[in-house]
């Protein structure tokens, strides 16, 4: 199903539920999608699923940010609400891979490559990003990717 529409059924769901704080996240899900969509990137006004990822990945690290700024500043409120909006939108990322998955198809794209050295690592961070699209983000892939070089 297309996340737009999802996401639309969930905020009636939400609405009809009186649950604030989940339309809450639901709507700022569905500001960035029309942004998106009114954008000059999208021609056909069609979102790829791939943008719809990347979308989804931006929101959930923003939320996560600034939850981690509002922990700092001692602001425990904040700081929950950002970390409730950020699983809210975590639940319309595809699942994310464990870390052993992930660190047998890095392994797989270093030995396709040849990559022996950190100087290298570009071509690995590119394949597996690209092949990793939305199941792990780029931190993880990144700091995966630089334990099993400097390993080698």
């Amino acid at each position: 199903m297309n996340l737009e529409i999802l996401i639309n059924n969930d905020i009636k769901q939400a609405m009809l539920a009186k649950d604030k704080r989940k339309l809450n996240a639901l709507r700022a899900i569905k500001s960035e999608l029309l942004l998106l969509k009114t954008g000059k990137d999208t021609s056909s006004m069609e979102i790829p699923e791939s943008v719809e990822i990347k979308l989804l990945q931006k929101l959930v690290k923003q939320r996560k940010e600034a939850a981690a700024l509002y922990s700092e500043q001692n602001r425990p409120d904040l700081e929950e609400e950002e970390t409730y909006q950020a699983e809210i939108i975590e639940a319309y990322l595809p699942e994310q891979i464990s870390e052993e998955e992930l660190a047998a198809i890095i392994k797989q794209i270093i030995s396709e490559t040849g990559v022996t050295s950190m100087k290298e690592m570009g071509k690995v961070m590119g394949l597996a990003s690209q092949k990793l699209s939305g199941k792990a983000d780029n931190k993880t892939i990144s700091a995966m990717v630089k334990t099993l070089l400097n390993q080698a």
